[in-house]
Order: structure tokens, then C-alpha cells, then sequence
């Protein structure tokens, strides 16, 4: 089973940056279609950006010219550049796999986007 560990969360004033990692186990990580997700209080949990494997992106609306998704495969690890942070951006973040039936989820790393 493939493990996940998300971190680079932290509080940030509106209109500030933060870089989000999520380091995979496991061999099939590169052949994999990965996602960053969030979850709001008393929200269902999102999906905001995705990667396939050749590393095409897909992202949500909310997020799209804020947000890139960037994997390095070598080291089993994806990422999160996210820009220009609006409060509306406050979540637990978590790393899955997209497209499909996600493996266990991580913790999840806190962004909190406030003056």
C-alpha cells in the first residue's frame, strides 16, 4: 500500500505563496495520475489540481493561474506551487492518486490563508 506524507502548509496573508510537498512509497508511484485535493470545514473534499504520469495538468476553476501541479517521479514526490492565496483557499490539503480509487489518505498539511 502506497503511503503518503504531505507537508509545506502553514498560515499566509492573502495574496501570499506556499509550496506544498507530498512524498509517495512505493515503485508505482510514477505510473500513476496524481492529485492534490482539499477539504474545507463542513465541505466535501475537492479535487483542485491533477498530473498524469507524461505530466498534463487539469485544474479546478477556483484555482486555475494560481495554482501548478509539478511532479518529480525520481523522487516520488509532487507538488504544489500555489500563488496569490485567497482566505477562500483555506483547507486541509491532501496528495491521492486522481482518476481512480484513491489509496489511503495522508494527514493532510493546514493551509489557513488570513490577515
Amino acid at each position: 500500500q502506497v503511503q503518503l506524507v504531505e507537508s509545506g502548509g502553514g498560515l499566509v496573508q492573502p495574496g501570499g505563496s506556499l509550496r506544498l510537498s507530498c512524498a509517495a512509497s512505493g515503485s508505482i508511484f510514477s505510473i500513476n495520475a496524481m492529485g492534490w485535493y482539499r477539504q474545507a470545514p463542513g465541505k466535501q473534499r475537492e479535487l483542485v489540481a491533477a498530473i498524469t504520469s507524461s505530466g498534463s495538468t487539469n485544474y479546478a476553476d477556483s484555482v486555475k493561474g494560481r495554482f501548478t501541479i509539478s511532479r518529480d517521479n525520481a523522487k516520488n514526490t509532487v507538488y504544489l506551487q500555489m500563488n496569490n492565496l485567497k482566505p477562500e483557499d483555506t483547507a486541509v490539503y491532501y496528495c491521492n492518486r486522481a482518476y481512480r480509487s484513491p489509496w489511503y489518505w495522508g494527514q493532510g498539511t493546514q493551509v489557513t490563508v488570513s490577515s
